[in-house]
């Protein structure tokens, strides 16, 4: 409500309000309170917000009770206000049903009972009802039904707020014209997706002035031809922000006129350049077009928009566009105190100069590609909000960040500023309370004595320079709610102070440092549903006592040892994520120590001494979707519980001591599983079929154990594996969690151990992860032969089934393996050729056909010959290079230099500078590139075949 039309509400002469300052000679009319007294009987007050309602003598007056104002000539209630924020407390509404009483307060003109719970009622049918009413609010009291008939006589409405609401079926608004002196109209989140009228809402209303229509399933509209002739003169806010709108509306928007103050079309589907015409509005404060497609030059439309709004303009929001160019000089814009053009694709630098203070209160470019460094920030001293994070802005952070004394908020992470930060840069920032600089190479060096201007509610400080000392000035910080001060440098004993953490916090992250000593107690210390990470350190003793609403747990990486036991007593609904993997602990898990964990997603406790046979209580966890337990001592079977964790993606048990038979339940009921590693136990019988069920995996690991019997010839059901091209599922292995602490996410990501010849090899980070296509059988009793269907799995890059019992040919289509890296065939009892088409295997980093009954001709590759002889060996009957021995038919290159001697050295230096080079940044690139220069150039064919016989024979 516009204050304008509060204060003719308030000075109406005839519906005057009684302000509580009566002079008690006019009370209200009887009827009416008893109709109020009707009203109320129909409500549900749970917390006693009509307690001034009443029939006492002292009640009488209904004029003096709460929300009720009244005509201080006639006594008649004019107003009645029980919204939520009226009553004091949002999440303490009123509930049940609207009393057609109400419909007897015949002289009300303000009727407001928003944001309470009326949940299932139909909006009531005024049916000639109340037509003095000016002012109706049900915004959001979870009306159902349609929306047509019920308003139909309210012809004296000025201001109408139906939004948030669940209408259905609402096709038309035809009945909202007879509302003739509707000024506000705001239908916001209600379903008008089959209303194809709704333009013409200005049309037939002259008055109105603003219109807001957010949420509302709005599609693509064809204005009508006609509609600039018949538009208000008077129409100031145009709200239709998160619709299904195309750039159509923008020719709608120009037939409007130009006393258009605030316009906000952000989030829908418009595309193309910005439309030169908002120039015209010369009365424009606020243009909101975040969160579309739209493209083309900043420059060039604050160059547009400058024509009229330069000094009326207040708020600019662009983000979340494809805008490019560089940014601009925008303080020639006097009046705005918000610009957001962040996610977009700016490059450039910040202006060099900027043409005059400005009073910008919010600067948001986040999310570019700007470089170069920072202004002179003395020319925004009103500045309150900074955040230029996600960009590529290098150097050092001036000190004129230091002289922003209204700055609450500076987001400064993910970018390339060093240098050192010191109190010059924090001198008059006494309002600051947001700090991130995340993730830049920044030292921060502080005097011991320093003295904070600054009260932090949130520190991240990840990957900056700390150390090595513990910073002492966190000592001075009382109140903060988030600590990052992760891989920041530090060493040695935490000091005592810092345990005595502040009463607010929620998140605290001190992980990848050098810190050392034992953990106190931390039970109590924090609030919420906090994120605690203290891994990779060298903490140690036995496990701290932890919260028991917590949210996420990381103590991974230390020197912990001893009993879980603590742990298990305060897993609760709250906790996601706990990881207590590369630690000392030991002993055995309780069989009910998961029981309570109904939210648990990730459960590692990898790489400790844990024995005894895993809980049967792992199977209460619905959510589970990582449990990694490699590298322990668990014994026993994999417990049939588990099958009802059908969201797992993630199984390690690798390196324990499980036996029975691989269960044939994993592939009939986790068929979300992408990483399962049962390798270096004590399983045996045959691999299920039922395994292949899997479409989802990308990792398969049975090796080292006791398996026996064929391998399943249904391997090419593995359709992630099978695809040409990788996913992008980044949520395979990622995990983001927000603290209770508002906005701020935290990540976990998965950690894949690989064993492959004799080393492990750690995969821990998106996109490493994403790469892995691997089945590995390797040291098992498999026999019979290689099938066929394996060399159908086009993505994957490793293939281990050494040390079998396997018989029979390398499948001759292996080359279809296009990915493939990793190959290892070593210790079987295959004969044979080697296919022709392993030449086409040209990512190959390691091969071993080895010990096997293997002859013929090793094909002609550039990567099978750069392979040491080693990798054929025991197959006597193998020949060519890079192999001694030669085949039937073939001839010892000529070694030594020919004629062309000087030139051959020359060119023999060059090649071997780009062999290993081309080696070095990937053969996938180099391959093609290679070949046509060999075609070019005949000496360096010579000089490739000497190295690769030189290669072969071991000759130097």
């Amino acid at each position: 409500m516009s204050s304008f039309f509060l204060f003719f509400l308030l000075v109406d002469p005839v519906s005057g309000f009684n302000l509580g300052v009566g002079d008690g000679q006019i009370q209200c009319i009887g009827s009416e309170r008893q109709a109020l007294l009707n009203f109320k009987q129909g409500l549900i007050d749970d917390y006693g917000h009509l307690s001034s309602w009443g029939s006492e003598e002292a009640k009488r007056d209904c004029c003096k009770w709460r929300g009720i104002q009244c005509s201080f000539q006639t006594g008649h209630v004019t107003m009645l206000d029980l919204h939520v924020s009226e009553l004091g407390d949002s999440n303490k509404p009123l509930r049940g049903k609207i009393n057609h009483s109400l419909l007897e307060l015949q002289h009300l003109n303000y009727l407001d009972l928003s944001c309470n719970d009326f949940q299932g009622t139909l909006l009531p049918n005024f049916n000639g009802s109340l037509s003095k009413l000016r002012y109706l609010n049900f915004s959001n009291v979870g009306f159902t039904g349609t929306l047509s008939y019920q308003l139909r006589n309210l012809s004296s409405l000025h201001s109408l707020d139906l939004s948030y609401n669940n209408f259905t079926k609402v096709e038309n608004l035809e009945r909202l014209s007879h509302l003739s002196y509707l000024e506000t109209l705001d239908l916001s989140g209600n379903s008008l997706g089959k209303v194809s009228d709704w333009v013409h809402i200005v049309k037939n209303h002259p008055y109105l002035t603003n219109l807001h229509l957010r949420s509302c399933d709005l599609a693509t509209i064809i204005p009508p031809s006609n509609s600039r002739a018949n538009s208000p003169i008077s129409l100031s806010v145009l709200d239709l922000s998160s619709n299904n709108l195309s750039s159509s509306v923008f020719q709608w928007v120009f037939s409007l006129n130009s006393s258009l103050v605030h316009v906000n079309l952000s989030y829908n589907q418009l595309e193309g350049t910005i439309p030169s015409f908002f120039g015209n509005f010369c009365r424009l404060h606020t243009l909101d077009l975040a969160g579309n497609n739209l493209t083309g030059s900043l420059p060039v439309f604050l160059e547009h928009l400058s024509v009229c709004a330069e000094s009326s303009l207040e708020i600019l929001r662009l983000g979340m566009n494809q805008l490019h160019g560089s940014l601009p000089d925008f303080t020639r814009f006097s009046s705005l105190k918000e610009l957001f053009v962040y996610g977009n694709q700016l490059n450039g630098s910040f202006p060099e100069t900027f043409s005059q203070l400005s009073g910008l209160v919010v600067l948001d470019v986040a999310g570019n590609q700007l470089t170069g460094s920072l202004p002179d920030l003395t020319m925004f001293p009103s500045l309150k909000k900074l955040c230029i994070f996600g960009n590529r802005l290098n150097g050092t952070v001036t000190e004129s960040i230091g002289s922003l004394s209204k700055l609450e908020f500076l987001y400064a992470s993910h970018n390339f500023f060093e240098g050192v930060i010191t109190e010059a840069h924090f001198w008059n920032l006494s309002q600051l309370q947001e700090l991130y600089f995340n993730d830049n190479p920044l030292a921060l060096k502080f005097d011991s004595d320093w003295l904070p201007p600054f009260q932090l509610d949130v520190i991240g400080l990840m990957s900056c320079k700390l150390g090595p000392r513990f910073p002492k000035w966190l000592q001075t910080q009382k109140n903060f709610s988030v600590l990052d001060i992760s891989d920041a440098g530090i060493s040695g004993p935490v000091p005592k102070w810092f345990w005595d953490l502040s009463p607010r916090l929620s998140f605290l992250n001190i992980s990848y440092n050098q810190l050392s000593g034992m953990v106190p107690d931390l039970s109590s210390k924090f609030i919420g549903s906090p994120g605690v990470d203290l891994s990779s350190n060298l903490f140690e003793g036995p496990l701290p006592l932890l919260p028991s609403n917590a949210l996420s747990l990381d103590l991974s990486k230390n020197k912990f040892l001893g009993s879980i036991s603590s742990v298990c007593k305060i897993i609760g609904w709250t906790l996601n994520f706990l990881d207590l993997s590369g630690n000392l602990l030991s002993g055995v898990l309780a069989d009910d120590c998961f029981r309570n964990g109904e939210q648990l997603i990730v459960v590692n406790m990898a790489e400790n001494n844990l024995s005894g046979k895993i809980p049967t209580s792992v199977g209460s966890l619905p959510m589970l979707q990582t449990l990694g337990l490699r590298n322990n001592s668990f014994s026993g079977e994999i417990p049939l519980s588990l099958r009802n964790c059908s969201r797992l993606r993630f199984l390690d048990v690798s390196y324990n001591r499980l036996s029975g038979k691989i269960p044939a339940w994993i592939g009939e009921s986790q068929l979300e599983l992408v990483f399962l590693s049962l390798q270096s136990n004590e399983f045996h019988g045959n691999i299920p079929f039922q395994l292949c069920r899997l479409q989802n995996i990308r990792l398969l690991d049975l090796s080292i154990n006791n398996i026996s019997g064929t391998i399943p010839n249904c391997l090419q059901n593995f359709t992630h594996m099978s695809r040409k091209q990788l996913d992008n599922d980044s949520n395979t292995y990622v995990y983001e969690f927000s603290a209770s602490s508002g906005g701020f996410t935290g990540r976990y990501v998965d950690r894949a151990v690989i064993e492959w010849k004799g080393r492990a090899h750690t995969y821990e980070k998106y996109p490493q992860l994403q790469l892995l296509r691997i089945i590995n059988l390797a040291e098992n009793k498999l026999s019979g032969e290689i099938p066929g269907e394996i060399t159908s799995i086009l993505a994957m890059v490793g293939l281990n089934l050494s040390r079998n019992y396997l018989t029979g040919m390398i499948p001759q289509e292996i080359g279809q393996l296009k990915q493939l890296q990793w190959l290892d065939l070593s210790r079987n009892r295959l004969s044979g050729d080697i296919p022709a088409s392993m030449a086409e295997l040209h990512f190959l980093s390691t091969v071993d056909l080895s010990y096997n009954n293997l002859s013929g001709r090793i094909p002609t590759s550039t990567q099978l010959q750069s392979f040491d002889a080693s990798s054929f060996a025991g197959n006597v009957n193998l020949c060519g290079p890079p192999v001694i021995r030669n085949c039937p038919g073939d001839e010892r290159p000529q070694i030594g230099p020919t004629n062309d001697d000087d030139q051959d050295n020359e060119e023999n230096d060059e090649f071997r500078n780009w062999f290993y080079g081309g080696l070095g940044s990937g053969f996938s690139i180099g391959f093609w590139g290679f070949l046509g220069i060999l075609m070019l150039r005949p000496s360096w064919r010579r000089v490739l075949f000497q190295f690769l016989y030189k290669k072969g024979t071991g000759s130097s």
